[in-house]
């Protein structure tokens, strides 16, 4: 009884004060940062005053038919059955209609579809659930993937500003430049999605799609992807950095330095407790949405690691499960996505966390070296 009176009694605040209620309430479109996006709002907002228009004057005939000619007033029905006249405008001034509105939603829809001259080239990939970012011209690419902590998601925290809608490799590109998306999918399909610049794509495995735009207001922009793609589809949301040209050759560079980085560390002599630390770290980002942070799992798509005979047993059929995945379910193949020393670090982590034990390690180089001999 106490909850039915809490509903009702909010109901009441609600139309009390409809201003506060529905401050933030809006069923119109956002114009957005980008040209294309402005174009899409201006051809809607076109071809919604010219519905208003049509609705105006077919309910003002109607209404001012039924009020003038009503029975009351002594009106008699004509009776005849067809009008040559009427039947041809019907059919011409729609006809009209639809051509004023074709004209400017197909200059739109060329320009949209236009990915020629681009300045960037940046392929983007989906996955399960996260997106890859690879920059095609300058030879190096990166994973963006959800950075909100578990605790906001199972409210057990106060959610953040950008509650789901941030991560912690956002795409970076230079304002003022034409850049050019070709979108794919390693798994299933995804939709590629960022309201602010009038960009939504779908990423299918096996086909490039093609999609473009151009920033000119520095910012951050946020998205998501927009096609049902399994259990932690609202888990994979799209940030993109704009930011001047300097600052963004500067990134690049800084991006270069890291890749090459990153290739060094194949070479290097690691500990068990190096590989521990990086293998918790890379374990959270790839691996704990399915298989939990804790290894417990989630029998039987995602069998448990702690305890489980794929942590606990033969080495090589840990590296090769992890690097080429199982065909016919849900686990992936790693051995694309992430580098060597990511890979031996996670089986590292994965046979000796949550009281596994195993005791023993796998090296970046020995990784390599698998992945060369198949």
């Amino acid at each position: 009884m106490r909850v039915h009176a809490q509903r009702a009694g909010a109901l009441l605040g609600g139309l009390s004060f409809p201003a506060l209620s529905f401050a933030d309430w809006t069923v119109n479109m956002t114009p957005g940062v980008t040209g294309t996006s402005n174009d899409i709002f201006d051809l809607h907002m076109t071809i919604f005053w010219i519905c208003v228009a049509i609705g105006v004057v077919v309910f003002g005939i109607m209404f001012w038919s039924i009020f003038a000619h009503r029975k009351s007033q002594g009106a008699k029905p004509a009776n005849f059955h067809e009008n040559t006249l009427v039947e041809v405008l019907w059919t011409l001034i729609p006809l009209v209609i639809l051509v004023i509105m074709a004209i400017p939603a197909t200059a739109t829809l060329v320009d949209m579809y236009d990915t020629t001259e681009s300045d960037i080239d940046i392929k983007v990939t989906g996955y399960q659930w996260k997106w890859q970012y690879e920059y095609i011209n300058e030879d190096f690419g990166y994973f963006s993937n959800l950075t909100t902590p578990a605790d906001q998601i199972s409210n057990r925290q106060t959610k953040g500003e950008n509650y789901l809608l941030e991560v912690d490799n956002p795409m970076v590109i230079p304002v003022g430049k034409k850049v050019r998306f070709l979108l794919t999918a390693n798994d299933v399909i995804h939709s590629w999605w960022v309201p602010d610049f009038g960009v939504k794509k779908d990423a299918i495995p096996g086909f490039i799609n093609e999609a473009w735009t151009r920033v000119d207001v520095p910012g951050t922009y946020r998205g998501q992807c927009t096609e049902l793609c399994g259990k932690n589809h609202g888990f994979m949301p799209v940030v993109v950095k704009a930011v001047p040209e300097e600052e963004y050759n500067t990134w690049v560079a800084d991006q270069k330095a890291a890749a090459e980085k990153e290739r060094e560390l194949t070479e290097k002599d690691w500990t068990m407790e190096e590989l521990m630390a990086r293998g918790e770290k890379a374990y959270a980002l790839n691996c704990a949405a399915c298989h939990q942070a804790d290894g417990s799992g989630a029998p039987p798509a995602f069998p448990a690691l702690k305890g489980g005979a794929i942590a606990t047993g033969e080495m090589a059929a840990h590296i090769d499960i992890v690097v080429n995945g199982k065909s016919g379910t849900a686990m992936q193949a790693f051995g694309g996505q992430l580098n060597e020393a990511d890979l031996a670090a996670i089986i590292t982590y994965e046979r000796n966390a949550w009281g596994n034990k195993v005791g023993d390690m796998v090296t970046p180089k020995e990784i390599f070296d698998y992945k060369n001999q198949q």
